[in-house]
């Protein structure tokens, strides 16, 4: 099972991360794909990395959406407008990840070749309590091989955002791995609500507060400044920075909604502590444009979530027994040799293979689990 689930996430990974070397006969005449991407660069120099594969044909969905037509109705209040903006984020959609250095700081600097990726998934309301609301994402992909022929689905459980209104503390990204609890006073909290993103084995990544906006028809959410660990498309090929600083702002479209980020790169010497000496690298821009899909069969995320709903939901409260025990952790992705990922999709595997699920069982194995991977911090 556990080389099976191996091979699927590699697969999976390297379409939407994979930060492969250029090819020596790449074409360097290619036209750029980014309007303000260096344009007197050599060209090969900025020919665009990331995902390789190609996805099948697919449909978008025609007109507005009916969530974002029902954010535009008078009469709501803003906590009722603020909740109708989050759930409008759930759907299935054909999604498109863009990242590029803008300005460089240190002398010599150099960009970074520009990041493209794509992906298919679809965002499950999986749990809705008035003041708190959480997506997981479940990306469902499709291949065309170099024949035209289509592959089976491909399932990947993907990141998860939870959502809660005027929280009194967040978790938050200290750098080198290490989490800490930051509390919120009261005006901090006021009307506002915190996003808390986690990666795909359901480990914190980063968290923030801030308040949505709406003007008109337009329904936006901005953070406060977030420190994040490096996504795996900058960890896979550089280690000359520790830690991302910047915004996250979600907008709901007619069509879906999108996430733009303004992110410096920025090195550490300790948790918490930039380095002394020219700490800030780079700055880069990203955006990630969730389209809405008109007839895309998602039936295989469904059945995936389904059957591994009840173990998912476990390691979330795992995890929170976790969060909630210490006011500050470490957390390694690999122990033992093994990423986090890798042995929770194989106990994931096996309890969607099992007659029954046994949750007090699968709740011992997940923190037997998980204690090799979190030291608790003084």
């Amino acid at each position: 099972m556990k080389s099976h689930v191996v091979l699927l996430l590699t697969l999976l990974l390297s379409s939407l991360n994979s930060a492969s070397a250029q090819s020596e006969d790449a074409d360097c005449s290619q036209a750029r794909l980014f309007t303000f991407s260096w344009q007197f660069s050599p060209a090969c120099d900025m020919q665009v990395r990331g995902g390789t594969t190609q996805g099948a044909e697919l449909e978008l969905a025609e007109g507005p959406s009916d969530a974002w037509q029902a954010l535009q109705n008078d009469g709501l209040e803003d906590f009722e407008r603020d909740r109708l903006a989050i759930l409008a984020m759930a759907g299935g959609y054909r999604v498109s990840f863009d990242f590029l250095e803008t300005v460089g700081y240190t002398p010599g600097f150099e960009p970074d070749r520009p990041y493209q990726s794509w992906a298919t998934e679809y965002v499950y309301v999986i749990e809705d309590r008035d003041d708190f609301i959480s997506l997981q994402h479940i990306m469902v992909m499709q291949y065309v091989d170099e024949s035209g022929n289509v592959s089976a689905p491909m399932v990947q459980k993907h990141w998860r955002q939870d959502w809660q209104y005027e929280p009194s503390s967040i978790r938050v990204f200290n750098g080198l791995d290490e989490f800490v609890s930051q509390p919120l006073v009261a005006e901090e909290r006021e009307g506002v609500w915190s996003q808390s993103v986690y990666q795909v084995d359901d480990s914190p990544r980063y968290a923030a507060v801030g308040r949505w906006q709406h003007d008109h028809n337009i329904s936006s959410w901005l953070s406060s400044t977030t420190w994040r660990p490096l996504p795996r498309r900058e960890s896979s090929v550089r280690q000359d920075y520790q830690v991302l600083v910047g915004t996250n702002r979600h907008t709901i479209t007619p069509t879906g909604w999108m996430q733009e980020e303004e992110n410096f790169k920025v090195a550490l010497d300790a948790p918490g502590q930039l380095r002394e000496s020219q700490p800030y690298l780079s700055k880069e821009l990203g955006v990630a444009r969730y389209e809405r899909l008109a007839d895309f069969d998602f039936t295989a995320g469904d059945e995936y979530w389904q059957a591994t709903e009840q173990f998912w939901r476990d390691v979330r409260a795992v995890w929170q027994e976790y969060i909630d025990a210490v006011e500050a952790f470490v957390f390694s992705e690999t122990a033992n040799g093994m990423p986090l990922f890798v042995s929770v999709f194989g106990l994931a595997g096996e309890a969607a293979e099992a007659t029954t699920y046994d949750a007090s069982a699968s709740r011992a194995q997940i923190r037997a689990l998980l204690a090799d991977h979190i030291t608790q911090q003084p």
